[in-house]
């Protein structure tokens, strides 16, 4: 039994070592909004610490990461989202552009998703 513990801590320690990806902060994040009762849909920029408005959503984005140099790849995101009507969040975690469904919101009447992270302009990125 000792020697299966032993095995599977090193297997374990082999698969995490060299997985971590690298990456850079974003300064926002785009989101698209869903309202599911009429279809409408809206693109919601907005800054790290920042929040907008949804609807009867009140979205607060801590801060989007993507993989380093690659700022067209695979964005994730921090979100809190609150109903107007609500105590507490309805959602509060890590949003991944790629997987939408792997940690979503779930809201009758909403959906709410990542598309990117923005990133400094040009003249911003060289000051």
């Amino acid at each position: 039994m000792r020697a299966h513990a032993q095995v599977a801590l090193l297997l374990g320690m082999v698969a995490t070592s060299g997985t971590a990806q690298e990456v850079d902060i974003g300064t926002g994040a785009v989101l698209r909004g869903l309202e599911k009762v009429s279809g409408d849909v809206e693109n919601i920029t907005l800054k790290n610490g920042g929040t907008a408005e949804f609807g009867r959503l009140r979205i607060a984005l801590g801060e989007c990461r993507y993989p380093s140099g690659d700022p067209a790849a695979d964005a994730f995101a921090f979100l809190t989202i609150t109903p107007q009507d609500a105590e507490g969040p309805v959602f509060a975690g890590w949003m991944i552009a790629s997987s939408p469904a792997l940690n979503a919101l779930e809201h009758p009447r909403y959906d709410v998703w990542v598309l990117r992270c923005q990133t400094a302009a040009p003249s911003e990125q060289t000051e």
